[in-house]
């Protein structure tokens, strides 16, 4: 074992704050909920139709029992993805302030790590390619939501029954872009439907209830270059998907049909600190994941909302 690897200690505490830390303004595993696998690469299996078949299921006396023919199941491939970040402390650092710019590091390494997730995840999910036919539109001028006589409740409902026509399911999770949200809060349609309410100001929750979803998120999460350019993550864009509920008691599995999953290696991420030289300190953060489409049948992404 090198000198090095002696050094690196893994950090209960710190990845304890890591597991635990929740970046308010991510909002991917919200679509791409996080489920733990055992292995860095496998199978998720495709579910098949079978639930949806209409059987012959009438039996004669003495008559054989009516046979389900199976149906091939298809299988999606993953490999998991390390990410990983460190943080160095210098030792005239750590003696001014020690615990507090330990949390400050591991805070910011996690943060750099989830943020490359809701980037990944977002890209996907953004991405008019995830879905098939008939689960994706792309806004007419007319249909905009910066057009005031357009109708976007129409345009939810075509979303929402696109995706229960095909897996019997109600997509019950939406995410909206930032100007997608401002666009809608401020639409003539959403405050002639809430005037005689006495709710005047629109907020998210607001809007989950109009359109009748679970959860509805705004994506106001944003990154930058090395230049200082700062972008929205998630664009003019709206994604609706069905999420299955998760359960308090058992971990969830993606062996439940759901629009996508991130996998995520069990155990992770992980906390260590080592040694450098003698004078820094290196908090670092270790994630193995990946985010992965299971079934695009359960999303929808209406596109380029605003003009």
């Amino acid at each position: 074992m090198s000198t090095l690897l002696k050094k690196r200690v893994v950090d209960p505490v710190l990845t304890n704050i890591a597991r635990g830390f929740n970046n308010a303004a991510h909002v991917a595993t919200k679509i791409f909920p996080i489920v733990p696998v055992a292995k860095e690469g496998g199978k998720i299996p495709q579910f098949t139709k079978e639930a949806f078949k209409i059987y012959n299921t009438e039996r004669a006396i003495r008559a054989r029992s009516n046979r389900i023919n199976p149906e091939n199941r298809t299988e999606i491939d993953f490999v998991l993805t390390e990410h990983d970040l460190e943080y160095p402390i210098d030792y005239r650092e750590q003696e001014e302030d020690i615990l507090p710019l330990k949390l400050h590091a591991t805070t910011v390494v996690t943060d750099g790590i989830s943020l490359r997730l809701e980037k990944l995840a977002a890209d996907i999910a953004q991405n008019l390619a995830t879905y098939p036919v008939g689960n994706k539109v792309t806004l007419a001028a007319g249909d905009k939501f910066t057009n005031t006589a357009s109708n976007p409740f129409v345009i939810f409902d075509t979303a929402k029954e696109a995706v229960r026509s095909k897996i019997a399911q109600r997509p019950n999770v939406c995410i909206m872009g930032a100007s997608s949200y401002n666009a809608l809060k401020n639409h003539p349609a959403v405050h002639e439907r809430i005037k005689y309410t006495e709710r005047a100001i629109v907020t998210p929750e607001l809007l989950r209830s109009l359109f009748d979803f679970d959860e509805l998120y705004v994506g106001d999460s944003v990154y930058s270059t090395d230049a200082d350019v700062f972008t929205d993550i998630w664009s003019d864009n709206v994604v609706i998907a069905y999420v299955p509920k998760a359960n308090k008691d058992v971990p969830r599995s993606y062996y439940e049909p759901a629009f996508a999953y991130t996998l995520r290696k069990k155990n992770n991420p992980v906390v260590d600190t080592y040694s450098e030289a003698g004078k820094v300190e290196i908090i670092r953060n270790t994630d193995i994941f990946i985010p992965k489409v299971v079934g695009a049948d359960a999303g929808y992404l209406i596109n380029d909302t605003n003009a």
